[in-house]
């Protein structure tokens, strides 16, 4: 999941909550929404990865 910061960034989350927290966990942040794609694709082929 990303979303855009204030400050004009954008940033990953996790799709799941954290049991503890409750909060989703921050995968990243990345100056252009194009950068954080791309680096979510790559956090799903290696989530698929066995």
């Amino acid at each position: 999941m990303i979303r855009k910061l204030k400050s004009g960034e954008y940033r990953i989350y996790s799709i799941k909550t954290d049991p503890k927290t409750g909060k989703r966990r921050n995968l990243g942040t990345f100056a252009t929404r194009e950068a954080a794609e791309k680096h979510e694709r790559e956090i799903q082929f290696f989530k698929r990865r066995h």
